[in-house]
């Protein structure tokens, strides 16, 4: 084996290395959403997976004991709004533990309620209302699996914002080669 740099771990790696290693793979940032109006809950989430196209399947990652995952279980579904640049502020105002909720979280996302009754944000780069299709246990997480029933993507050149290395990021030279009609592999 080579070692080019960085820490070599043979077994049993702490959380600290554990979160260090996963942030050098940059994820998009949502927003998960469980209700509308007066029963709006939402969060900052980058754990969206798409699982399944026959049927449409996505899957999101909460921890077990927090807010969200009764208000999902209970409520039977969920949304999930891609975030542009444009939705930095957004994205870090909702990652905390006193971020808004109910009106206050609708007026300052600019939602309106999606087909399901869950809050979808029109300007999102896209957003995904989903049934609960089926929970799995991981850890001190759970993994809900959520039917989509209805999707918007919203046109134009999508500008995503991204999270990698514990901070928020903009595509780069990647973009750019995309532009000049680069394919990525």
């Amino acid at each position: 084996m080579t070692h080019t740099g960085g820490t070599l771990l043979a077994a049993g790696p702490d959380v600290a290395a554990f979160r260090a290693a996963m942030g050098r793979f940059p994820t998009g940032v949502t927003l998960l959403t469980q209700g509308s109006g007066d029963d709006t809950v939402v969060m900052t989430l980058n754990s969206l997976t798409s699982v399944s196209l026959n049927p449409m399947l996505l899957l999101v990652s909460v921890k077990s004991d927090g807010r969200m995952r009764p208000r999902v279980v209970n409520g039977g579904g969920f949304a999930v709004n891609v975030l542009s640049e444009e939705h930095q502020e957004l994205a870090a105002q909702f990652s905390h533990p006193d971020r808004p909720q109910g009106q206050s979280a609708m007026l300052r996302l600019g939602a309106v309620e999606g087909v399901l009754g869950n809050a979808v944000v029109p300007e999102a780069e896209a957003f995904f209302e989903c049934e609960l299709y089926a929970t799995h246990e991981a850890g001190d997480h759970v993994l809900l699996v959520g039917r989509i029933v209805a999707l918007h993507d919203r046109a134009g050149d999508p500008r995503p914002l991204l999270f990698h290395r514990g901070r928020y990021a903009r595509l780069g030279a990647a973009e750019a080669d995309m532009r000049q009609g680069g394919r990525a592999a």
